[in-house]
């Protein structure tokens, strides 16, 4: 049970299903497991286990992994928290950028040698050159407030939560303190009940107040936003609208009558026919899984030969499809719909992404910001309410500070973002702060401090408040 504790999931019940546990907690039950075998000269990889953990639980699974190495194991952890890379004995940095900017080793050794190399933009982290800016002031709303009066789903103790209207506020607490409970099962389905007529009850509360301080309320998780391999960045993003008229207002396109019908895969015109657009064909194995292979008629490139003789900046649309975000950027740049989308995209750190890559593929935390991305696209209304689950999910610090400044534009124009999020740096770049525990599972479920990132840093009873009273550090 203490290995349990130890790798941050003390909180989960012993009845609880597996098929309900997140990817980091499922990661972690396995990594206590391990560490009970006694087995060394093992290679463990690990991807990103302190997804989900609060800064400390991060600690304790710090100490979990250095055990692990302590008893004759190597440990390779893919991570972005700058506190367990300098628990690291070895960095390996990867960079300069993102997608096919890097693939490239810019700084390899121990925390101090790669915080001393400027072309490391995690060194520069490290060290202090660069941060996530802290704003000078706090902002202090409209007066206006929505309130969830008596929440007990889950683990939730009879909670009332005040949420100031007109600001940057974040949800915080330790892993299963009852953040995702109150924000999403209850606010969040009573937002979608009331907004969008949804189905599903939120969960237990007595009442809710304030709803006619805004006009609509958008839900940001991390579930997946495609089921299928057609679903893509482009399609979902709506980028893909402006991109086909592009092609189809050129003269080729013109001369042979082609439509921006034409240039979709997901209907009957221009896609090749052979695999429908897919680009694949599925072979079915008996006894075995499917297997796909390349269409041999357009050879993986989706459309017919006369749709893709038509080109735009010299590329056809399955080379398109093929750009990075941020290449597409720079061949879109004369098409304001597109570029606007490409640049909200963009903004939230996926310019590295390939806009046909499929749906199925992405990440929670890329799910997440590619729907913030074609959520910002839409014509505001000034007064909606963002809720957002952890969206700093898989994000380097870099990526980090452009995140933050998208969410700070959203509130200057009049919303409200509400974040769960366990990352000090958007912590201590909010206006409001609402921590919940004291820890998780039971005893948890309680506000234990609520205000403004300096004020819950001296509420004695946030386990929050103890690491934003702590200095940033800088490994030296």
């Amino acid at each position: 049970m203490r290995r349990l504790v130890d790798v941050g999931v003390g909180y989960l019940t012993m009845e609880r299903a597996t098929p309900s546990l997140s990817a980091g907690e499922a990661q972690r039950l396995r990594l206590a497991a391990l560490l009970g075998s006694g087995l060394t000269g093992v290679l463990y990889v690990l991807d990103e286990p302190t997804i989900g953990l609060h800064p400390a639980d991060t600690a304790r699974l710090t100490e979990v992994l250095r055990r692990l190495r302590d008893l004759g194991n190597t440990v390779l952890v893919i991570e972005h928290d700058l506190d367990v890379l300098r628990a690291a004995d070895h960095l390996v940095d990867v960079g300069p950028g993102a997608g096919r900017d890097g693939g490239h080793i810019v700084a390899a050794g121990p925390p101090a040698e790669v915080a001393a190399s400027t072309g490391s933009t995690t060194g520069d982290y490290l060290a202090g050159r660069l941060s996530v800016p802290v704003p000078a002031s706090r902002r202090h709303g409209d007066g206006t407030a929505l309130v969830v009066h008596g929440a007990r789903a889950h683990n939730l103790k009879n909670v009332t939560m005040r949420l100031p209207l007109g600001l940057l506020v974040a949800v915080t607490g330790p892993s299963g303190s009852g953040k995702s409970s109150l924000l999403l099962d209850v606010l969040g389905r009573a937002a979608r009940q009331r907004f969008h007529s949804a189905g599903e009850a939120p969960g237990e509360h007595d009442a809710i107040s304030g709803w006619e301080h805004i006009d609509t309320a958008v839900t940001i998780d991390q579930q997946a936003i495609g089921r299928g391999a057609r679903s893509n960045a482009a399609t979902y993003s709506d980028v893909f609208t402006p991109v086909r008229e592009a092609f189809a207002a050129t003269a080729g396109a013109r001369e042979h009558g082609l439509t921006p019908r034409h240039f979709s895969f997901n209907v009957p015109g221009g896609r090749c026919e052979r695999c429908e657009g897919a680009g694949a064909l599925t072979v079915q194995m008996h006894f075995l899984p499917d297997v796909q292979v390349r269409c041999p008629a357009c050879r993986g490139r989706r459309f017919k030969q006369a749709v893709l003789a038509v080109h735009y900046g010299g590329h056809d649309i399955a080379q398109v499809l093929d750009m990075t975000v941020e290449e597409a950027l720079a061949l879109f740049s004369g098409v304001p719909a597109a570029a606007a989308r490409l640049r909200l995209m963009a903004d939230v750190g996926l310019d590295y992404l390939r806009l046909g890559q499929p749906a199925t593929t992405l990440s929670g935390g890329e799910a997440q910001r590619i729907k913030l991305a074609k959520e910002l696209g839409r014509r505001a209304t000034r007064r909606t309410l963002y809720l957002l689950d952890e969206p700093t999910t898989g994000l380097h610090a870099a990526d980090n500070a452009r995140l933050l400044g998208v969410l700070q534009r959203l509130v200057d124009a009049g919303n409200t973002v509400v974040t769960i999020e366990h990352d000090l740096d958007v912590v201590r770049a909010s206006d409001w702060v609402v921590d919940l525990g004291p820890e998780g599972g039971a005893n948890g479920g309680e506000i234990v401090a609520e205000g403004t990132p300096e004020e819950v840093a001296r509420a004695s009873a946030s386990r929050t408040g103890a690491f934003l009273r702590e200095p940033r550090r800088r490994e030296r």
